[in-house]
């Protein structure tokens, strides 16, 4: 009897709780990745779940697929597009299979090296830290969404893209950047907002330096 006493004294999960947990590790895992290995779901929007730590929060679809449509276009046939704290838009670009672009990710979030060598770690902290390869100004279009907002931030994301862009620019950050983002890369807000899978308190908008289709329409009819 001490003995089936001293056993009853230890905590017991229940079945349900069993089955509930397990579930709940199978989620996680799904959500940290395991999605990418399949083919067709390589690239899509999603695959790899945000990380609030890192101030990730992803495009919705439409604004995924609006915004890489107009990188294409402002990249020109053959262009090379620069993805800069944009994951979202990177893979909307890779799921279109395009033949007449290339693109590139530079990410601070290494989950996203399962893109092989498109993939460029990158720390908005030391903005010209740049592979030796990466030869500047060799970029037709950069489209950035800075992961905070802050002048320092804009600031340092502002040196990279420079750095790598022929002349384009397409950034994505809150309204309230707007003087910060004319300043340091003489960009204009666009009259079209781009939408989050999560509604997020401060409002996002897009800014360009040059003649842009985002600039013609609030929604995204004219770019899908």
């Amino acid at each position: 009897m001490g003995d089936d006493d001293d056993d009853n004294d230890i905590p017991q999960l229940s079945s349900h709780t069993l089955a509930a947990l397990q579930e709940f590790y199978i989620d996680q895992r799904q959500r940290e990745g395991t999605k990418i290995s399949q083919g067709f779901k390589q690239y899509s929007v999603g695959s790899i779940e945000e990380d609030w730590q890192l101030s990730q929060f992803w495009y919705d679809d439409e604004t995924a697929l609006c915004l890489a449509n107009e990188a294409v276009l402002a990249a020109g046939r053959g262009g090379r597009i620069a993805c800069v704290s944009a994951p979202s838009v990177y893979q909307k670009l890779k799921e279109q299979d395009g033949k007449d672009f290339s693109v590139c990710i530079l990410e601070y979030d290494k989950r996203f090296s399962v893109y092989g060598e498109e993939f460029i770690f990158y720390d908005y902290n030391n903005p010209l830290n740049l592979p030796g390869n990466l030869i500047p100004h060799s970029f037709d279009i950069v489209l950035a969404d800075p992961p905070y907002l802050s002048e320092e931030c804009l600031r340092k994301t502002a040196e990279t893209i420079k750095y790598l862009t022929k002349g384009k620019i397409l950034l994505c950050t809150g309204a309230v950047m707007e003087e910060q983002a004319a300043k340091h890369l003489g960009v204009k807000m666009c009259n079209f907002t781009p939408k989050h899978t999560r509604n997020l308190a401060n409002e996002f908008r897009c800014y360009v330096n040059y003649d842009s289709g985002l600039d013609h329409d609030s929604s995204c009819s004219e770019c899908t």
